[in-house]
């Protein structure tokens, strides 16, 4: 990420930094892989060490079903009736040693904030609009976004209007970032990158709250949830600078690349972290070669789980989709377009599907409860029976 500031700053970090009735702010210096990292530094009123109570409220971290036959499974996530807050209202259904995954239908605020420490996570919005308050401020969101917040970043999702904000999430465990292959080595998008620094929008205000009591901030870590209930408000901070805060980046940016004959999975990645990968199908012109066919080719995913949330569209290589889905295709078989969406794409110019893809390096399990949502049919919906 690229540097940005805002707010008061001193003039050169690490020195005496006064408010107005002489006495100091707190320096707090925030990054990644010890000092080695992305970093930032933050100029908060209070000590953001200030904690009045502290308790374990128990392990966050779901249980998963027993090893079952090796199959594609699809998941409808509009059938969980779960909802709440942004953290109430999460439903996970997949996960590994590397990230969580999961939907969440939010329908409310939330008055305690929030922190995961275990690593970044990514909120990919589906449907409705709001903001999100950090520390290092404030970003509204809406369809299509794609909200990367850093670990440890001390937040809050409030959803604004009638429609409830469904999102598609990721708990990683380690930093999500842009794809290496599209940065130099001095960290900056390259011209054959879908997208560069332009598309993405750091926190829009810095919004500074001078404030004393008791506030409650919940922080994963560890694989569990616990309470620090500080003296004054999580969102303190004067100013900061640096290339570690939170970021939204909208899928209608994603400038696709095409061919004349298909186009790997590669081409449509938009982030990465460790042992998995995200990608981004968006509206693009089919392959233009006379003899092209669009759809994509029967593939065995050898090292890896390919999952695809399914936003809006026609899909062109699937059946029985619907918006919501979920489709997991592991690894060990092969899987490809359903039974005549290979011809069905010959001579088709464009396709308007919108959908995300997550490819993880280790097998994705399911979530004990991820059977309610599914459709047990699907690992046979590619067998046509000929009489």
């Amino acid at each position: 990420m690229y540097y940005r500031q805002m707010g008061k700053l001193p003039r050169k970090r690490h020195t005496m930094f006064k408010k107005e009735d002489g006495s100091l702010y707190r320096e707090q210096v925030m990054g990644t892989r010890g000092f080695s990292g992305t970093q930032s530094i933050l100029y908060h009123h209070y000590m953001p060490t200030e904690v009045v109570k502290a308790k374990l409220k128990g392990c966050y971290l779901p249980e998963y079903e027993e090893q079952q036959m090796l199959k594609h499974r699809h998941f409808f996530t509009n059938k969980i009736n779960k909802r709440g807050d942004f953290l109430k209202a999460r439903e996970y259904l997949l996960g590994n040693q590397d990230l969580l995954i999961g939907t969440a239908t939010v329908t409310e605020g939330i008055n305690s904030f929030y922190r995961n420490s275990d690593g970044d996570e990514m909120l990919f919005i589906h449907t409705g609009t709001g903001k999100l308050e950090t520390m290092f401020g404030t970003l509204s969101y809406g369809p299509g976004d794609y909200l990367l917040i850093p670990i440890g970043t001390i937040h809050r999702l409030i959803p604004k209007g009638a429609e409830p904000t469904k999102m598609l999430f990721v708990e990683a465990f380690s930093q999500i970032t842009t794809p290496r292959r599209y940065r130099n080595e001095y960290g900056q998008l390259l011209e054959h990158s879908p997208f560069c620094e332009r598309d993405i929008r750091g926190p829009e205000r810095l919004e500074t709250y001078n404030q004393s009591g008791e506030f409650e901030v919940l922080t994963k870590s560890r694989g569990a949830i616990h309470s620090h209930i500080i003296g004054h408000h999580p969102l303190d901070v004067a100013g900061w600078d640096g290339y570690l805060y939170p970021w939204a980046f909208n899928i209608g940016n994603f400038e696709p690349i095409t061919g004349r004959i298909h186009q790997p999975p590669p081409v449509h990645q938009t982030f990465e972290g460790n042992n998995f990968v995200v990608c981004s199908f968006v509206p693009r012109l089919y392959d233009y070669h006379p003899e092209a066919i669009p759809a994509p080719y029967y593939h065995s995913n050898v090292n890896s789980d390919e999952l695809l949330y399914y936003v809006k569209g026609n899909f062109m290589s699937r059946k029985g989709i619907q918006e919501g889905s979920i489709t997991l295709h592991p690894s060990g078989i092969p899987h490809g377009p359903h039974p005549g969406k290979t011809e069905a794409s010959i001579g088709k110019k464009e396709t308007l599907e919108l959908a995300v893809m997550i490819d993880t390096f280790h097998p994705l399990k399911a979530v004990k409860n991820a059977h309610e949502y599914e459709d047990p049919a699907y690992m046979y919906s590619w067998y046509e029976r000929k009489e």
